[in-house]
């Protein structure tokens, strides 16, 4: 990996950076700006510029956080995470629910990578670099939900906007249980910094 490769929180100061990324990409899987997850708002599905004002927004009021990785001052990755008052919005949210487990402190939710830096590593210094970020937070039970693909099969990145499960297997996640089709919960206790 780039020696000049180094994580950020998403913060105002990053802003710039990050947006920048996400433009590189059309705003990110049809320009939801990473939006999908944070509460219900008139702003949200009013197109691909009131995502990225909502984003905005968020960031400047301290309510979206993520560990950006950075080459030098170009943002190439990130790992979205928060609270679940801050990322309300999970898929299989119904299924999730009857289950009846206390929430989690915290909740990872998206992980990208710029197209050019892919197959680099990068997930896991973006994952551990969010686990990192929690921890000078205070810590706690984090909860990530990622594609399960134990069996062998392959599918496209747009289906693994939380990773896999094998990656949070590496960074000391414990499989918890299934959650909808082919996804898993998966926890790890973060000890404060």
């Amino acid at each position: 990996m780039d020696e000049q490769l180094t994580v950020k929180p998403l913060s105002p100061e990053t802003w710039d950076a990050f947006a920048a990324m996400v433009d590189r990409h059309n705003g990110i899987f049809g320009g939801c700006w990473c939006i999908w997850f944070h509460p219900d708002s008139d702003e949200r599905g009013q197109g691909a510029e009131a995502n990225r004002a909502l984003k905005r927004r968020f960031v400047d009021e301290g309510r979206a956080h993520a560990a950006l990785v950075l080459d030098g001052d170009r943002a190439v990755a990130w790992c979205e995470f928060g609270t679940p008052e801050e990322l309300p919005n999970i898929h299989h949210r119904k299924d999730y629910e009857a289950a009846g487990e206390p929430a989690p402190d915290y909740r990872l939710t998206c992980l990208f990578i710029d197209k050019e830096y892919r197959r680099r590593g990068l997930s896991a210094m973006a994952l551990h670099g969010a686990l990192d970020l929690i921890a000078e937070a205070g810590g706690g039970v984090v909860e990530g939900y990622p594609q399960d693909l134990s069996d062998g099969r392959r599918v496209g990145n747009s289906f693994l906007y939380n990773g896999t499960r094998a990656l949070y297997e590496r960074a000391g996640f414990t499989y918890v249980r299934p959650k909808g089709k082919n996804h898993t919960v998966m926890r790890r206790t973060v000890a404060a910094r």
